[in-house]
């Protein structure tokens, strides 16, 4: 979008729809602050947060009803839409780790079990699993190497045919 079409808020000048418009900048203004703080909350990183807020706001923009200051408590609508989000990116999460687990060899998916889901120290992985320790350490070391990869490559794979939709 032009900058000569948007504030420095980001949100959209006068003109052609001008009414919604202002009514976006003043649920903006209004309510932004303390968005921003319960995405927060829910997220535990700023940046995070701040997609979170960007992204709850283009909804609002896009269900112009709750523009209207008339039809209900638009900050409840906001909080709810922004924890939503929070909860969809967590389900899509889990779902990518689990997937990612099963790309793992049997013997890294049994050592990450024991050290992060069960949180066995390594001497006890290490005799639940009948391995020595230092054996524990590095499968432990390159388990987790190889779920970043695979997370990565399955997060690519979900943003091509994102894309490709």
């Amino acid at each position: 979008m032009s900058s000569a079409l948007v504030d420095q808020s980001g949100l959209p000048r006068g003109g052609a729809g001008s009414h919604e418009a202002d009514l976006l900048r003043e649920l903006h203004e209004r309510h932004a602050d303390a968005l921003w703080s319960y995405a927060l909350r829910l997220t535990g990183d700023r940046d995070r947060a701040q997609d979170v807020v960007q992204e709850t706001l283009l909804r609002a923009w896009r269900n112009p009803q709750i523009l209207d200051p008339e039809c209900g408590s638009q900050r409840s609508w906001l909080y709810t839409v922004a924890r939503n989000i929070v909860i969809d990116e967590q389900v899509v999460n889990r779902h990518l780790v689990a997937a990612a687990l099963g790309r793992l060899t049997q013997e890294h998916r049994n050592v990450l079990r024991e050290c992060y889901f069960r949180g066995s120290s390594v001497a006890q992985a290490a005799h639940a699993l009948g391995i020595a320790p230092g054996t524990v350490k590095s499968r432990t070391y390159y388990a987790l190497c190889a779920l970043r990869l695979a997370i990565e490559e399955l997060a690519a794979l979900a943003a091509g045919q994102d894309g490709a939709r």
